[in-house]
């Protein structure tokens, strides 16, 4: 009994040392994941933001509809309620909808839209529908849900003023609004390493004239500075050049603050010895 009670706090330090030396000898990576799962609200956080790229990156197969396609009767149509509860109270295990059809409200005589409970509309996965182009190559005509009736309509979310699929287009949507900020964020990191290391490294009246340049851009404020920029935009520019144009306007004002932090570290590794050695050696500025 002794020994074994002995045991266990020596199987702990064991343990522990076995934990110390697989840090000891991780490469800087595996310290980054095994902080970053330790972190279980970054980890969903991770997740849900992959399956937001997931379904912007099919946008095309993943909506039910073509976003520029409209049906006039649908014009302001409220979502459809998925049911599995049939009006008679009947289970049914494929999901359904009943289709709208349009009254008049007796008080206002405004157009309204009821659901036909005579008519279910089953759902389905695979289902064919309005024809497009996977990323511009891939043509096709299967989506990943939707109504088995092709000429019967969905809507998840409503429709707009002119009778457009809301899902629909809040999924094309994705794919913009997702990619600003990523590529955005790319160009400003990339901005920011290039023009603080410069500064850092090479000092002097370059150094000088990088730091001018960025205080004068970290006073102007941010709001008013993306909001002149995005109206001098030319209104008859096709969606794709706004697009772009955005993005550099992003990186164009977010590299500021990338760029002291790396000009700080620059200042301090150039010190090292092995900078000092490389220049021994006659490596070039741009490989140090």
């Amino acid at each position: 009994m002794t020994q074994a009670a002995g045991a266990a706090p020596i199987d702990g330090i064991a343990a522990g040392d076995q934990t110390d030396q697989r840090i000891l000898v991780a490469s800087q990576w595996q310290l980054i994941r095994w902080r970053f799962l330790q972190h279980k609200l970054a980890v969903i956080s991770l997740v849900v933001l992959g399956l937001f790229y997931l379904v912007a990156v099919f946008a095309e197969f993943v909506a039910p509809y073509d976003p520029y396609i409209f049906r006039e009767e649908l014009t302001l149509a409220p979502p459809h309620t998925v049911r599995f509860i049939d009006p008679d109270g009947n289970f049914h295990l494929r999901p359904f909808v009943h289709p709208f059809k349009k009254s008049l409200d007796p008080e206002t005589y405004a157009a309204i839209f009821v659901e036909d409970e005579t008519v279910m509309q089953p759902l389905g996965l695979f289902v064919r529908g309005d024809p497009y182009k996977l990323w511009g190559l891939f043509e096709s005509e299967i989506h990943l849900f939707g109504l088995q009736d092709p000429e019967a309509r969905l809507s998840l979310l409503g429709q707009d003023t002119v009778g457009r699929d809301l899902f629909t287009r809040i999924v094309y949507g994705a794919r913009i609004s997702l990619t600003i900020g990523l590529v955005g964020v790319a160009m400003s990191f990339f901005l920011g390493i290039l023009i603080g290391g410069l500064s850092g490294y090479l000092g002097g009246t370059v150094d000088m004239v990088i730091q001018r340049v960025i205080e004068s851009l970290r006073a102007l404020p941010t709001l008013p500075l993306w909001m002149a920029l995005s109206i001098a935009l030319p209104s008859d520019w096709p969606v794709v050049r706004t697009y772009f144009a955005i993005v550099i306007i992003l990186s164009i004002v977010g590299w500021t603050s990338i760029a002291r932090v790396v000009r700080g570290r620059f200042f301090a590794v150039r010190e090292e010895d092995f900078v000092g050695a490389a220049e021994l050696d006659g490596a070039s500025n741009l490989r140090i």
